[in-house]
Formats: structure tokens, C-alpha cells, sequence
């Protein structure tokens, strides 16, 4: 059950709806071309608590029949500026060769998108502005959050303002300091759903008034990382959010659980999210393709290289922006999208696969595939 505050906002409000099918749709098939092996993938994530300005926007956005219209004035503008992509995307804030890299790579004013080297406009989101903010107290313990779209082994770099920063200015890196790092954090539920996430114990720094929390989720399976700004002030709140929708439903934010069980914190054992013995990566995908002008089939064969079984394995990938691609029919799989992220899924004849083995799915696509993108397998 989401906590939420909401603060009446004044000034113009433009009313813009987008309809665009969402929460994974069903949908029948896929697509790609030459052989492809998973290597970096476009994994997806982004802060649940604190609410990052991407995820608090699009769910401050979102309405019941899927139409994206805009409570928050700050999200608003973000909108008029990127459009819809970015919102419906909002797990997708990423550099595919981030590397761990902070200053001299990512510029000064640009931190909250990474410097923008992702598939999508998340630029606006770097302007100061009245965003949506989670209300806290400072020296609390909460339950801090990011949503696992995508499940990857890695770190979690977590940085706040410094006192006296100038909420009126983009922010620079030497307006932040390092305040906590999560590494192989525990999660609650498997990949590509809003409400499960990643979670540790976060005792929060002692600070007053407005401040805005920037995580780093640097990967150590590859050279992708993941960037957020997360609205916070110091106020005495207990996880209350002010300047959303009246209602408005954040899957997996529940105010912060305030002083959770410190016999909770995961972060002694990276392994405590893998409940078949399986380390990330124990699978990999790879796809044949045959096209023709306007379509393609795909074959993929996903392949356990671990020593134990995997139980229902989920493939994603990502289409190229703007391509146009869109699966066609599928057989020996279940299929869904969330924004351009696809999502492959066993049949329920091919969800274990024993170590060694291999299972193989398929999907016919309209438009011009001559290349598979990037892969990636997660064993369930």
C-alpha cells in the first residue's frame, strides 16, 4: 500500500493523455537475426525508496486505462520535453558503458541521466525543479528499494547533497558526497515486475531541510550502470510523498518501513536471492535469424551453464528506438513488453532446463531485423 501526501500544486497544468498498451501485454512473438551469446544486457531498474524522480513520475503519470497525464508540474515539463518513451521506460535510465565511471565521464549538470548516453530523453529530469519528494527523518533506519526489472550482481553507490548545495542548479559532482554502497543486495521476487525490488537496511544521514539522493548501480557482470535522483527532505516525515496525484498507486513503496528489523539487512549474503544455487549469468541466449525485407523468424536456444537446474529462465531485450519492430507469433513461449522492453518467458513444457541442457523458443516479426540485440538470461 503506497504512502503518499500529496501538496496542492498551482500554476498552468497542461492535460496531455497518451494511450499506449502496458503492464505486461501479452503479445505473440519475436524477432532478430545472425547468432547472437548474452553478454551486457539492457537490464532496467531505478529507486523505489526513496521514489526516484523517473519512477515517481510515471506512476504520478499513469492513469487506470494506461494514458499518461501528469499531476506533478516538474513531471509534467519532463514530459513536454522527452515525451512518453522515457516515462513508460522509467526503469531504463542507463549507459551500456558506464563502467563504474563518475567524475570527468559523466558531466556536471547531467548526473541525474548519466550524461545521456542511455536509449532515452531522461535529460529533463536533471533540471531543478518541484519534484515529487519523499518526507524523512534524518538518523532513521528505512528500507531502501530499487526495482529489479532486470536481476544483475553489482553494487550499489549511494550519494546525497552536501549542506549548503544550490537546489536552484543542476547538480555537480562536488555537491554530492558518497553516504552508503549496497553490494548484491537481496530482493523480494523475481525480475520484470513493478512491485518487486531489491532491499537493505539504510540508516539515513543526518541532514535538515531539501536534499536530493543520487544512486549509482554499477554492475559488475558487465560495463552497463543505471543512474537516479531520488527527492528527499528532512523534515521528521516517516516516507510520506508530497506533490503526487491524490491516490496514486506506487507498487513496491510503502513509506519506507521505518526502523525495519536490523536482523533483515541483506547485505552480508550476496547470495540470499538465489534460491536454486545458480549465480547470475548461469544461463545465456542465443538467436538464429533469418530475414527478408519487412520481417523476420527468430529461433533462440537458451542454454543452462550451471551445474544445477534452472526453473523458469526470462529472456529480455530491448528493440532499437524508433525501429518499428513488433513480434508477429511465437510458439513454445510466453511473450509481454513492458514500454520497448520484451520479455521472453517459458511455455509450461520448457521451464526447467537441467544443467548443460538447453530449451528453445521462437517468433516470427514485421519490420527490418537483421541483428538481435543484446540478450540477456536470468534463471529464475
Amino acid at each position: 500500500m503506497s504512502t503518499t501526501a500529496t501538496a496542492a500544486l498551482g500554476g498552468r497544468r497542461r492535460r496531455i493523455a497518451v494511450v499506449m498498451s502496458m503492464v505486461l501485454a501479452a503479445v505473440a512473438a519475436m524477432t532478430i537475426s545472425t547468432l547472437f551469446t548474452e553478454s551486457e544486457a539492457e537490464a532496467h531498474g531505478a529507486t523505489v525508496f526513496p521514489g526516484s524522480r523517473q519512477y515517481l513520475c510515471y506512476f504520478d503519470a499513469v492513469s487506470a486505462n494506461g494514458a499518461l497525464d501528469p499531476y506533478n508540474e516538474a513531471c509534467q515539463a519532463a514530459f513536454d520535453q522527452g515525451g512518453p518513451t522515457p516515462f513508460y521506460n522509467w526503469f531504463g535510465n542507463l549507459d551500456s558503458n558506464g563502467a563504474g565511471r563518475t567524475v570527468g565521464y559523466v558531466p556536471d549538470g547531467q548526473i541525474c541521466d548519466g550524461g545521456g548516453r542511455g536509449p532515452y530523453d531522461f535529460s529533463a529530469f536533471n533540471d531543478p525543479g518541484n519534484w515529487p519528494k519523499t518526507h524523512v527523518t534524518a538518523g532513521d533506519t528505512v528500507q531502501w528499494r530499487y526495482n529489479n526489472w532486470a536481476h544483475h550482481p553489482g553494487r550499489f553507490d549511494l550519494y546525497i547533497t552536501k549542506n549548503g548545495w544550490d537546489p536552484n542548479q543542476p547538480i555537480a559532482w562536488d555537491d554530492l558526497e558518497k553516504f552508503h554502497t549496497f553490494t548484491n543486495p537481496a530482493s523480494n521476487g523475481g525480475p520484470g515486475s513493478n512491485d518487486h525490488y531489491y532491499y537493505g537496511n539504510l540508516t539515513l544521514p543526518q541532514k535538515s531541510g531539501y536534499h536530493v539522493v543520487f544512486t549509482h548501480w554499477v554492475r559488475s557482470d558487465s560495463t552497463e550502470n543505471f543512474y537516479a535522483c531520488s527527492d528527499v527532505v528532512f523534515d521528521g516525515g516517516n516516507g510520506e510523498i508530497s506533490g503526487i496525484r491524490p491516490g496514486a498507486d506506487l507498487p513496491g513503496n510503502d513509506g519506507g518501513v521505518v526502523d525495519p528489523p536490523t536482523s533483515d539487512d541483506p547485505t552480508d549474503d550476496p547470495t540470499s536471492d538465489d534460491p536454486t544455487g545458480n549465480p547470475t549469468g548461469a544461463c545465456s541466449a542465443t538467436a538464429s535469424i533469418s530475414s527478408w525485407n519487412g520481417g523476420a523468424t527468430v529461433n533462440v536456444t537458451v542454454k543452462n551453464n550451471g551445474t544445477t537446474p534452472v526453473s523458469n529462465w526470462m529472456i529480455h531485450w530491448m528493440w532499437p528506438p524508433n525501429s518499428g519492430i513488433t513480434i508477429r507469433d511465437s510458439w513454445s513461449s510466453t511473450i509481454s513488453v513492458m514500454g520497448d522492453m520484451q520479455m521472453a518467458g517459458p511455455a509450461a513444457w520448457n521451464g526447467t532446463i537441467n544443467a548443460n541442457g538447453t530449451a528453445t523458443f521462437g517468433f516470427n516479426v514485421t519490420g527490418n531485423l537483421t541483428t538481435m540485440p543484446t540478450m540477456d538470461c536470468i534463471p529464475g
